[in-house]
């Protein structure tokens, strides 16, 4: 009985990264090689150069805070990884960064894909149902878009929250309404608001911070910002952050890699961020003499806080967004329009795209409906039944 419990579990382990041998080949079933498997794999592959941006950059970013702060070793059981491997504290040596920023990252990610894995089989042998690769797909997006300091506890629970109560509860994967990466984020960052204030928006070790670029924009404007940082340096993500939303380069590679495969949808895409450039536009536009972060204009606000990584990544989870094709237009044209409307006209929070792309997992399924009611009222009228 117990092995019938296991089963589940067993044959996730054994064939995480490869598909198993059966398949359908005959009518009248539907054929498609995109499978549940590959699509996560395909995100995976798609985060890949996020992720290993994110390890150097943290690093990198780390150096500069302490280089700036006048602290020349961490008390902390990574700075002793440092000393046994003979490495040092210096932002010009591309060893020296990627290793500081993996003891941040890699434990992070660790922990989230325990959580996470847990859960899941807790769930697949209770009920009897097989496990699915998403658990490794929301440690991955949780740990790419939390503070690196953030206490690994802290990021068990949240990635804990996400999973039970933004997955599990309303059936597992597919039934979830939100998504379950982002039902963390939320959780943590209302329970424990610290880590995200617009001070400690990155705060690499304990008595080092750094603010980001959003966080000086909030204080005085563009200008600000661009006494520190170059369109260029934040396009490329060399700017502090969460570790995986600096780069919107990154972000571009990993779009290609979804929309080539077809796993992501350019509709939602393009109506993310034609909200986001559009009331961009017109809040820079108006401008206000009290509020700083309206002198941002719509191209810096592309390459600042985590636009283009919710964007691409967390606005098209195919199951958590609109469905329809319509839908996914005003789907989009909603969280791109909110991301702009928190981070500029209420500056307390300091970036507002998961909370947005949240919002919009709540009511895409209204927006679908209302699409559908809408369809097939016009077909009634097309053919004289209406």
């Amino acid at each position: 009985m117990a092995a019938d419990r296991l089963a589940p579990i067993k044959r996730a382990l054994g064939g995480y990264w490869r598909p198993p041998g059966g398949g359908t080949r005959s009518a009248p079933h539907v054929r498609d090689a995109l499978s549940l498997k590959r699509i996560m794999l395909v995100v995976v592959l798609a985060l890949l150069p996020c992720a290993l941006f994110a390890m150097w950059n943290t690093g990198y970013q780390m150096h500069l805070a302490m280089q700036a702060q006048g602290i020349t070793e961490l008390f902390t059981w990574r700075e002793e990884v440092f000393r046994l491997l003979g490495v040092g504290n210096d932002p010009a040596y591309l060893g020296d960064n990627l290793l500081l920023g993996a003891l941040y990252f890699l434990p992070v990610l660790l922990v989230c894909w325990a959580a996470a894995f847990f859960w899941e089989a807790l769930f697949a042998a209770v009920r009897g149902m097989e496990m699915s690769e998403g658990w490794g797909v929301s440690g991955l997006l949780l740990a790419l878009i939390l503070p690196p300091a953030v206490p690994l506890w802290q990021a068990a629970l949240a990635m804990s929250f996400g999973i039970v109560l933004g997955k599990e509860i309303f059936g597992g994967t597919g039934r979830n309404f939100m998504n379950p990466a982002l039902t963390a984020y939320a959780f943590i960052f209302f329970a424990y608001p610290a880590n995200f204030s617009a001070d400690n928006a990155f705060v690499p070790v304990d008595g080092i911070s750094a603010a980001t670029p959003l966080a000086l924009a909030a204080e005085g404007g563009l200008g600000e910002v661009q006494a520190h940082f170059t369109w260029g340096q934040a396009f490329l993500g060399l700017i502090p952050g969460s570790p995986g939303e600096t780069s919107a380069l990154l972000c571009l590679v990993g779009a290609a890699i979804l929309l080539f495969t077809g796993v992501a949808s350019w509709r939602t895409m393009s109506a993310v961020l034609l909200g986001a450039l559009g009331l961009a536009t017109l809040l820079y536009l108006v401008g206000s003499t009290e509020n700083p972060l309206f002198s941002v204009p719509p191209h810096w606000h592309l390459v600042l806080g985590s636009l283009a990584f919710g964007l691409v990544f967390m606005a098209t989870d195919p199951v958590s967004s609109a469905m329809t094709d319509a839908g996914k237009w005003f789907y989009g044209l909603l969280v791109g329009a909110m991301i702009i409307l928190v981070r500029v006209v209420n500056p307390a929070f300091a970036e507002g795209t998961m909370l947005a792309i949240v919002f919009g997992n709540v009511l895409a399924p209204v927006i679908d409906r209302f699409v559908l009611k809408t369809q097939m009222r016009r077909r009634r009228l097309r053919y004289g039944q209406g």
